[in-house]
């Protein structure tokens, strides 16, 4: 008989136990990308590291949820419906499209965005930098405030540079603003420029609006960051240097791809920080009251191999400006 109420006892206990593992379960921090699992390995490999250098274990005090659309946007209103086991604490965003589509589903969960503009249509997303006043915060990139930069970049590499194209998505009204922003420093330079739009995550379709914008003068491109340029990144790259067209990014994953050269804040610099912003929202800070972060630092990254195949000298002004050069 004391065996059996022992027996009873020690399963009730087990029973309390698994009912209290249940209640303090670690937080859900549901990253939404809509670019490729790859493509964003490198950044989404960074959070992880900054969170572990915060304290933060993944597994015990808080859950990563991974999400890729593959450039998809029906795919990843699909990934939000689904259903998670726990609550979302935190939503964590690669970039404004996935964090206005988030907010879409939702106007209390948290989310914490790299890759914010102070300009180009984000004000939706937050009041000012300073008090962002919603449910959105994090880091911002500067994006295209850097275009000028990028452009000169490629004619310091070629000084008989006449035609620049833009690879942008055309579809997302942000990413068109960022891509005529791009346009409008490349005629500031003296220079023409060509749109060279993107509609979905096809290769074909992007390897043909390339060779089209060849075929119009083109003789290097500006990428804009988008959800479409990112889940391409690698068949831009090779795409360019297949019909001989230098080719500049912001995002170092493009040089190393084998395009020309990257400037531009480091992404995994970004998502080292978002760690920061969802360690302190976890810990209860609330959103509208943290301030959005601007990076202090920005590095050119150049492939020294794609640049001779192009035919193309290393200038020892970039050189010597250079970060990293890729052999």
């Amino acid at each position: 008989m004391i065996a059996r109420r022992d027996l009873f006892t020690a399963l009730a206990g087990c029973a309390a136990a698994t009912l209290g593992m249940t209640q303090t379960s670690p937080p859900v921090v549901f990253l939404m990308a809509l670019a490729t699992r790859e493509s964003d390995a490198k950044s989404v490999a960074a959070f992880r590291e900054g969170m572990h250098e915060l304290g933060q274990v993944e597994g015990r005090s808080y859950l990563l949820v991974e999400r890729y659309a593959q450039g998809d946007f029906a795919r990843a209103e699909a990934m939000l419906r689904e259903p998670t086991a726990r609550p979302v604490a935190v939503f964590l965003t690669p970039g404004p499209a996935a964090a206005r589509l988030v907010l879409r589903f939702t106007k209390t969960v948290p989310i914490v965005s790299a890759g914010l503009h102070p300009r180009g249509g984000q004000t939706d997303l937050f009041a000012s930098l300073a008090r962002p006043g919603g449910v959105v915060t994090g880091v911002s990139n500067f994006g295209e405030e850097l275009a000028a930069k990028r452009v000169q970049l490629l004619k310091d590499m070629m000084p008989r540079l006449t035609t620049v194209g833009v690879v942008h998505n055309i579809t997302d009204p942000v990413f068109r603003d960022w891509g005529e922003e791009t346009e409008g420093e490349i005629r500031k330079q003296g220079l023409r420029a060509v749109r060279v739009g993107l509609r979905s995550p096809s290769v074909n379709d992007m390897e043909r609006a390339m060779l089209q914008a060849r075929s119009q003068g083109v003789e290097g491109v500006v990428v804009v960051r988008d959800f479409l340029t990112s889940s391409l990144h690698r068949s831009i790259a090779a795409a360019s240097l297949d019909i001989g067209v230098a080719s500049v990014a912001e995002e170092r994953r493009y040089p190393e791809a084998g395009a020309l050269m990257s400037f531009g804040a480091s992404d995994r610099d970004q998502f080292r920080s978002a760690a920061r912003y969802v360690d302190r929202i976890l810990k209860g800070a609330v959103p509208a009251d943290l301030p959005i972060e601007q990076p202090t630092r920005f590095e050119l990254v150049i492939n020294r191999n794609t640049a001779k195949k192009l035919g193309l000298p290393m200038p020892q002004s970039v050189l010597l400006r250079a970060d990293e050069v890729i052999e």
